[in-house]
């Protein structure tokens, strides 16, 4: 007998289709000598802390940390998940040949694997059945191409990795900082959302505590153009106002004109987090609703399969793209129209077997939608119009730069034309000038009107889930430029499958809110970063080395059991350095801009290290409350006071402000 596991119901039904089984049973279909059946996601887990030990139940920083050896797995899900999974044990059970068809990636095959674990059937061989789309042909291709199970062996070690790095730093984590500080509050910690945490909060931060400053620069005007003095701006206005006076009546010349010529390439096909970052940008979609939608697209068989982070394709998906773009081609006629559909140039921007791992780049199918929800309708014209474009020819500008002087005083001028918008005539209207500089002649002179153009320097902008998602694919860095983003992808905090989640998880605990397309950090969430003493939890780069070192494990160059060793040493770490009030009562403390030592003054509290220009103060008086010493001494070596003043919380920031929380 041949048993087919896919991970839900509607996959169970096209493999069922395809292979000639019809006949519906109670948790499987049955027919032509297949049974194929499914799983609801995870119906098998890792036990909870009591489950393995009683004293384990009862939170005790004496039980910390919790270590079991080995995991075990228990049954999760609702009384119909469990149903299921007792389906799923009687037929593997029975079964000649096992096809694993679940979601082909780390968590669909840690989800089959800790099936065959719980039902102790680890030892038994099995096919795999990897699906980049669900059309009858690609599910065809790849009962063709089916391997053994034993050769994504290293990919179930980096899933199990994953699932159980997250139990050890989470579950220790949470009970450590809420046994010490929860006071009927819940704080909860994980190896990948505390750090996306820390990254809003130190951005809400450094906009909170910026000091806006104005200032003034030269310009001016020659023939309708705005020249820009080439040196510096001016802090203060009577500064650039003096210069001004002294070229006011002179005249500018042309010293000379130069032209440049630039590409603007296309953009490269979608993986889930680029697309995930264009849908928030063009229509304020959240990561989590453009993945459902997505999901729901390959599951209808319009796309394929969304969850990956590759951005090109195999040479062997030629065919399928003409195919595709053929076939969608009454929704676009126009735009695909201007393509030859018979001579496609497939660019190493498109093509690329090396940077394609598990799955290429998403793209349609070909299929036609019909009457779909209106975010499933978005993000497949997204998806297409992208297709379309990678093989636009790319936007021509000419760049036009004037170099002028007035007197001594050097002044430029810039101008763009769009000689050919290329692939940006998908996106926008383009006009064929823009910016355009008038015709000038090297040698030219003429009066010019000097004038003081004010400014102000802008504090940086808050994280939509735009480009949150743009630092965590580049382990907190942002990134835009595609071959630098190319070269921080293994580093990237969390997956591109697991960004949404992470993003919903801190907004449904409390720590982050949606102020329109912002992501902000609450009370709640500052305060949970400030009590966490240990750096590395809070560090995105480090869970951005974990996550390269679960990719090398997937291609079997790491060592599952090092990674976990270093999972347990990190969570012993944690622990010890958690006790915020312990403090060395001999000093002050380090100081937040150059961590030498701080020392005390009259107002307030310098670094004795201001005669070498380090000008950090924290004042002692902080919103008409005199500070004290001992107070000062916490602020500085641990980032917070515990002890409400009034009914507020003490912090400081990373960069050393004081901030005053207002906790519910």
């Amino acid at each position: 007998m041949n048993v087919v596991v896919a991970e839900k119901p509607s996959v169970a039904r096209d493999l069922a289709e395809h292979l000639g089984a019809a006949s519906r049973k109670e948790g499987y279909i049955e027919g032509n000598g297949y049974k194929i059946t499914w799983a609801f996601g995870h119906l098998v887990g890792l036990k909870k802390p009591e489950e393995y030990h009683p004293q384990w139940k009862q939170w005790s920083l004496e039980t910390l940390p919790l270590l079991p050896k080995p995991f075990e797995l228990t049954e999760i899900g609702d009384e119909g998940a469990k149903k299921q999974l007792g389906i799923l044990k009687k037929l593997l059970v029975q079964a000649n040949r096992i096809i694993c068809a679940t979601d082909a990636g780390r968590e669909g095959e840690l989800i089959f694997r800790y099936i065959m674990q719980w039902c102790n059937l680890e030892e038994k061989p099995f096919q795999r059945l990897w699906l980049n789309s669900l059309t009858p042909e690609a599910i065809k291709t790849a009962f063709e191409k089916m391997k053994a199970g034993s050769e994504y062996q290293h990919l179930f070690q980096a899933a199990r990795c994953r699932s159980e790095a997250d139990w050890i730093v989470g579950l220790n984590g949470t009970r450590n900082l809420t046994i010490r500080y929860g006071k009927g509050t819940l704080w909860s910690l994980g190896r990948v959302q505390t750090p996306v945490l820390a990254m809003i909060t130190e951005r809400d931060d450094e906009i909170a505590f910026f000091q806006s400053e104005p200032f003034w620069e030269l310009m001016t005007t020659y023939r309708d153009a705005a020249f820009k003095y080439n040196g510096q701006r001016f802090s203060k206005k009577e500064e650039g106002e003096a210069l001004l006076d002294t070229i006011k009546d002179a005249l500018l010349r042309i010293e000379g004109i130069k032209k440049k010529n630039e590409k603007q390439m296309p953009p490269q096909l979608f993986d889930l987090t680029e697309l995930q970052r264009e849908m928030n940008k063009r229509f304020g979609i959240s990561a989590a609703d453009t993945l459902k939608a997505a999901q729901s697209l390959y599951e209808s068989k319009l796309i394929t399969y969304p969850r990956t982070d590759s951005q090109y394709l195999n040479k062997e998906m030629k065919k399928d793209v003409v195919n595709a773009l053929r076939s969608l081609q009454p929704l676009k006629p126009e735009e695909t129209e201007a393509l030859d559909l018979n001579q496609l140039n497939f660019t190493k921007r498109i093509i690329d077997d090396k940077k394609v791992t598990d799955h290429h780049a998403i793209i349609p199918t070909g299929q036609n939608p019909k009457q779909i929800p209106t975010i499933q309708a978005q993000v497949f014209d997204t998806i297409h119009t992208r297709l379309l474009a990678a093989f636009y020819p790319p936007c021509l500008k000419e760049t036009v730069v004037a170099e002028a002087v007035v007197q001594t005083l050097k002044f430029t001028a810039k101008g763009t034309v769009i000689k050919d918008p290329g692939w940006t005539k998908l996106y926008s209207k383009n006009e064929e000038k823009k910016d355009l500089l008038p015709a000038f002649v090297k040698g030219e002179s003429g009066p010019q009107s000097p004038y003081l153009k004010e400014g102000k320097t802008q504090p940086p902008k808050s994280y939509t889930e735009n480009s949150l998602l743009g630092a965590m694919a580049a382990a907190g860095k942002q990134v835009d430029d595609p071959k630098q983003r190319e070269l921080l992808k293994d580093k990237g905090i969390g997956t591109p499958a697991t960004r949404a989640a992470i993003i919903e998880t801190l907004i449904a605990r409390g720590y982050v809110k949606r102020e329109k397309k912002n992501l902000k950090s609450t009370s709640s969430g500052k305060f949970l970063i400030s009590l966490i003493q240990s750096p590395a939890l809070k560090s995105a780069q480090l869970t951005g080395e974990w996550e390269s070192k679960l990719k090398a494990i997937e291609t079997g160059n790491y060592s599952s059991e090092e990674f976990m060793k270093n999972i347990e040493q990190f969570t012993k770490e944690i622990i010890k350095t958690s006790d915020v009030n312990q403090i060395c009562e001999e000093q002050l403390g380090p100081c937040p801009k150059c961590n030498e030592p701080m020392i005390e003054g009259k107002k307030g509290f310098g670094c004795s290290a201001w005669n070498k220009g380090c000008d950090y103060v924290l004042w002692k008086e902080q919103n008409g409350i005199q500070l004290r010493k001992e107070q000062v001494q916490r602020l500085l070596q641990k980032g917070i006071l515990l002890s409400p003043i009034g009914r507020s919380i003490y912090t400081l920031t990373r960069k050393g402000h004081v901030q005053i929380l207002e906790l519910e």
